[in-house]
């Protein structure tokens, strides 16, 4: 997910993001936990939206 493609969205679309990232990062985990996971790259790649997400929210919190 590309930044700039965020910045678009406002608020409430960002937290609505965040909800679905937040679920796909426990999907990933729990699959990974019981062996299922074979491309563990995932994570980190979830983890990574999580926190641009995360920091755009701050940032329009901020303004």
């Amino acid at each position: 997910m590309k930044t700039t493609e965020l910045r678009q969205k406002n608020k409430d679309e960002l937290q609505t993001e965040l909800v679905a990232l937040l679920k796909a990062q426990f999907s990933l985990r729990m699959q990974h936990a019981t062996q299922q996971l074979s491309n563990t790259s995932q994570i980190g790649k979830v983890r990574r939206d999580i926190a641009r997400v995360r920091t755009l929210i701050r940032e329009k919190a901020v303004q």
